[in-house]
């Protein structure tokens, strides 16, 4: 994985999507964003810098019109859906824990040819 492709795909899920999962609780303190984010400090949360919005919409289109379908889902499941497990993220791909790293691997690499292609 690339670690600035994960952290951009962080703020795409908080920009886009809200970022909180099913449960949407918490968002108005800084402890309750860390309990919808299984305390992983996400920069760039509600009521902090906005700086990804342009790039937000870009990974949406990207994601949602241009990335190869298995690619796609993962990407969903990793980001989107935080309230599944990893086995049943894993399970709702199709695919084990190696195979499913390996796809939001090559969805990184992907996401981040497609958003230099669009600055060049």
């Amino acid at each position: 994985m690339i670690a600035e492709m994960d952290e951009m795909l962080k703020l795409w899920a908080l920009d886009m999507h809200g970022g909180l999962g099913a449960s949407g609780s918490g968002a108005g303190s800084m402890l309750g964003q860390l309990m919808d984010c299984q305390g992983e400090l996400i920069r760039g949360s509600p009521g902090g810098s906005r700086m990804l919005l342009p790039w937000s919409a870009d990974i949406e289109v990207i994601v949602n019109k241009h990335l190869d379908w298995p690619l796609a889902q993962v990407v969903r499941e990793h980001y989107l859906n935080r309230d599944s497990l990893d086995h049943q993220k894993w399970a709702h791909c199709g695919c084990g824990r190696t195979q499913f790293y390996t796809r939001l691997g090559r969805a990184h690499v992907a996401i981040a040819g497609m958003l230099l292609e669009r600055v060049a």
